[in-house]
């Protein structure tokens, strides 16, 4: 568990992960060096996991948006699902739910067409059943970005 200043670290990564530990430091009251002696102890403990680049999707061209439940076959496990998914870089975030689906995939695409082939290719993996889609027609509130921890 993280205590305060480590929180605040955190969070001043989350929001920029190419901020100094400078600017960190005087966010949060204390030194460069300190800072990066935290963040070390924070990778080594495996609280942070690593650093990404969150990139608008549409900056891609990436315009549409959508929801896929997928509908699994027995014994599918959450690792299973993940591989799977793995590999598709329209496939934004995925996680496993309760309902009658097995999980709920955010996916970005160009257009329609590039949104029903990815349909079309996550339906075929060989642990998918069936799978139940949904476009976004505005997305109206959005906290925190998609995908990767950063």
């Amino acid at each position: 568990m993280l205590n305060d200043l480590d929180e605040r670290i955190v969070h001043a990564l989350a929001e920029d992960a190419r901020r100094s530990y400078a600017d960190i430091g005087q966010l949060v009251g204390l030194s460069a060096p300190a800072v990066k002696r935290r963040v070390d102890r924070l990778r080594a403990t495996g609280a942070i996991t690593g650093f990404t680049v969150r990139v608008d999707p549409s900056a891609l061209g990436w315009e549409t948006e959508g929801f896929v439940e997928i509908y699994c076959r027995h014994n599918t496990s959450p690792e299973t699902i993940r591989r799977g998914l793995e590999p598709y870089q329209e496939v934004v975030a995925a996680s496993t739910v309760t309902g009658e689906a097995d999980a709920v995939v955010q996916v970005f695409a160009s257009d329609m067409r590039h949104f029903e082939r990815v349909l079309e290719r996550i339906a075929g993996e060989p642990f998918v059943e069936r799978t139940k889609s949904v476009l976004v027609l505005s997305p109206l509130l959005r906290r925190f970005s998609s995908g990767s921890p950063t």
